[in-house]
């Protein structure tokens, strides 16, 4: 079931990666929500995907 969760928050944060506010209110919920090593496997993914979307790197402080 957790599993399915950190898979559902990624789908969810692809799919808000246009609006650099909605990302962080998404990433917020996703800490709350998520499982300690899933938090550090996410934000990995969220490094990623910042690369691509530069404006997204604001959001990186919610995950330190």
């Amino acid at each position: 079931m957790a599993r399915a969760m950190f898979e559902y928050t990624k789908t969810i944060l692809h799919k808000v990666s246009f609006d650099a506010v909605l990302f962080c209110k998404e990433v917020k919920k996703a800490i709350q929500r998520l499982l300690p090593h899933e938090i550090e496997e996410l934000k990995i993914w969220i490094v990623s995907l910042t690369r691509q979307n530069p404006e997204l790197n604001q959001c990186l402080i919610y995950l330190n």
